[in-house]
């Protein structure tokens, strides 16, 4: 988790922390009071620009997720230690779940990629209890059931087969497909591999 940004305590924690005060239930957070809204442009210099749940570069400011749900934690709602960057699509696939894997305990290994249909998949040896947990995480935030994320996936694989991006590229804009193709040795047979998609 990146450190707090400066400004964040006076303009998110402490005004959320007197409308919570003031709200009885506080599970309803009425608009004027939505002062997390600050963070959004911080969260996406923090980390960098890359969505917390796909870790793809995002040209445009993505959403602030509440990973633990507002309408469930209140008392989390103001607090940048909740908050994950994100694509639209994926906060709202996410919606109030609590079931998906928090980004930031994420184990190297927990997640991969089959080659070459580029879909995700519980990484091997993570034992039955991560695996459940990483397989529900999958389908929730639909990963493999939007058409759109798997061609996604797979354009860059074809691009990148092709030499026209190379890894330090996919490194620094899409690290997770960057890391499971030197997991899995791809970076000299990625043609091979994905000859029928060229």
């Amino acid at each position: 988790m990146r450190q707090e940004p400066t400004g964040f305590d006076q303009n998110v924690r402490r005004r959320g922390a007197a409308y919570l005060k003031a709200t009885p239930g506080h599970k309803n957070f009425k608009p004027g009071h939505d002062y997390w809204k600050w963070a959004s442009n911080e969260l996406f210099v923090a980390y960098g620009r890359i969505c917390a749940y796909t870790c793809w570069y995002m040209p445009l400011i993505g959403t602030l997720d509440h990973y633990l749900p507002k309408s469930k934690y209140p008392e989390l709602a103001y607090e940048w230690s909740n908050y994950r960057l994100a694509l639209h699509r994926m906060n709202m696939n996410k919606s109030d779940s609590t079931e998906v894997v928090d980004p930031f305990a994420v184990q190297p290994g927990w997640f991969a990629l089959d080659f070459p249909s580029c879909l995700v998949v519980p990484g091997p040896n993570i034992g039955a209890p991560i695996e459940a947990q990483v397989r529900k995480t999958i389908d929730i935030l639909k990963l493999n059931i939007d058409d759109n994320l798997v061609q996604e996936r797979c354009n860059l694989m074809v691009d990148f087969s092709k030499g026209y991006i190379a890894l330090p590229f996919l490194r620094e804009r899409y690290p997770f497909l960057a890391i499971e193709i030197e997991r899995q040795n791809l970076q000299a047979r990625a043609a091979e591999v994905f000859k029928t998609r060229n």
